[in-house]
């Protein structure tokens, strides 16, 4: 029987859905992070529970081919880049195969995805930085990134996946700070100023937004900080100050004040401009995002005359994206300020085929139906990770589109999706689109077609 903290050498013999590697002892599963398929490894057992186990690394007897040498020096400690140690092509396969296999269980029938869309260069491609501000153990000002599991700060000069620009901005308020004796936030005394520092880039205008997470009203040489980041790096297209002193988990609070520039910042997908506001989503790899959007488009087969229902909508990218090739938009999102972004995005480019309604998508949906008597030829779906709500899933099987078009970054909660859809819908085509490199996310975008 397994014991915690005994020692044992154990053969890898698959990898997980979150990248660790999966051996067996006495035929219970043992989840051991940072272990590759095909390797041997002398572990000791961390926690044990009833099904599984938990174990780390000691040792490694017998390397995968596909380990790599680790790039960052805190890959290990933050647990964001959990796939950095495997080579960039096998972290594919494994995405590949693990999707598969998530939808293929649900089906009960084998599954195949069709096209794995790669990252020509998965180095720096985020276009938003957010890096927590802390007081360390030792009681020293720290920026960067969480420990995984924790609120402990690791100190972070450089990320092989953020924006380099970014990077610099962060390290120039964070040198300012130090230097003019700012107090940073405390999170054991609820006291001290910044709290976070969040940096967006329109990655195709060079446009750049600086947001500034505070525990008070008025940062401590506000204007001067302004003045120094504007001077130093023009590409900032505007500042703004957020105001969040509650107790929370949560990043950003609920006022948020301009203090230099317009408010926003542009950038392109495809042809379509988008504006971005500091509480906009928006993808954060956007040279994978207009891949996967193409697929998406590619799947749903447009000819010109389609009304479609954009559901979960955001800031409208999708509809907006296809928008030349649709003759009517109806966009569902729940964030009413996403809505007015929509809008306000689909007026920037002179789209007149479109209608954006801010609301649940289980409640609006059926709204629309019953009252407006509304109907689509396609649908895209691009829910949250818990995927789709079951009364905006009744509604489409009432509605039923010919086709749908369902992008999500949750394999599980797709599977459980398309299972439910199986009834009237035949799963076409499924395609991945690598849009967090080194990481075990992915987007998974997929083509149903109406039976019959």
């Amino acid at each position: 029987m397994l014991k915690k903290n005994e020692e044992y050498v154990v053969n890898i013999i698959d990898n997980g859905f979150q990248g660790e590697g999966i051996a067996k002892l006495d035929g219970i599963p043992v989840f051991i992070p940072n272990s590759i398929k095909g390797e041997v490894v002398k572990i000791k057992i961390l926690k044990v529970l009833s099904s599984h186990a938990f174990g780390k690394i000691i040792e490694i007897t017998q390397k995968s081919t596909h380990r790599k040498e680790e790039d960052c020096e805190t890959a290990r400690l933050c647990g964001g880049c959990s796939l950095r140690h495997i080579d960039y092509d096998f972290t594919i396969d494994m995405k590949k195969i693990s999707v598969e296999n998530t939808v293929s269980k649900a089906l009960g029938r084998k599954v195949e995805v069709d096209s794995v869309i790669k990252m020509e260069s998965p180095y720096n491609y985020r276009n938003k930085l957010q890096y927590p501000v802390g007081v360390s153990e030792d009681g020293r000002a720290v920026m960067g990134v969480y420990a995984a599991r924790t609120h402990k700060i690791i100190e972070t000069k450089e990320c092989k996946i953020q924006d380099k620009r970014s990077q610099d901005i962060a390290n120039s308020i964070y040198e300012f700070v130090i230097d003019k004796n700012i107090p940073v936030y405390n999170e054991q005394t609820l006291t001290g100023s910044i709290r976070h520092i969040i940096i967006r880039e329109g990655k195709k205008t060079n446009e750049t937004m600086v947001t500034l997470v505070t525990n008070m009203q008025d940062i401590p040489k506000e204007k001067e900080l302004v003045e120094f980041l504007t001077s130093k790096y023009p590409d900032i297209k505007t500042i703004a100050k957020n105001i969040n002193n509650k107790n929370t988990n949560v990043i950003l609070g609920d006022k948020t004040e301009i203090i230099y520039g317009d408010g926003y910042i542009y950038d392109f997908l495809g042809n379509k401009k988008f504006k971005i506001s500091p509480l906009s989503f928006y993808q954060v790899n956007p040279v994978q995002t207009e891949k996967l959007y193409s697929k998406a488009v590619e799947y749903a087969n447009l000819t010109g005359k389609e009304t479609i229902f954009d559901l979960y909508c955001g800031i409208g990218t999708i509809g907006i994206f296809a928008s030349d090739n649709v003759k009517k938009i109806y966009g569902i999102e729940t964030i009413p300020e996403a809505i007015e972004d929509a809008k306000e995005n689909a007026k920037i480019n002179n789209i007149k085929n479109s209608e954006f309604f801010a609301g649940d998508v289980e409640k609006v949906l059926p709204e629309l139906v019953k009252t407006r008597n509304l109907s689509a030829d396609v649908v895209f779906i691009d829910p949250p990770r818990k995927g789709c709500d079951k009364v905006a899933l009744d509604t489409l099987l009432q509605v039923l589109p010919s086709r749908i078009v369902y992008v999500s970054c949750n394999p599980a909660t797709l599977a459980r999706d398309l299972k439910y859809l199986e009834e009237q819908y035949n799963l076409e085509k499924v395609a991945i689109c690598d849009m967090f490199p080194f990481t075990h996310h992915c987007e998974v975008v997929t083509c149903l077609e109406l039976k019959n």
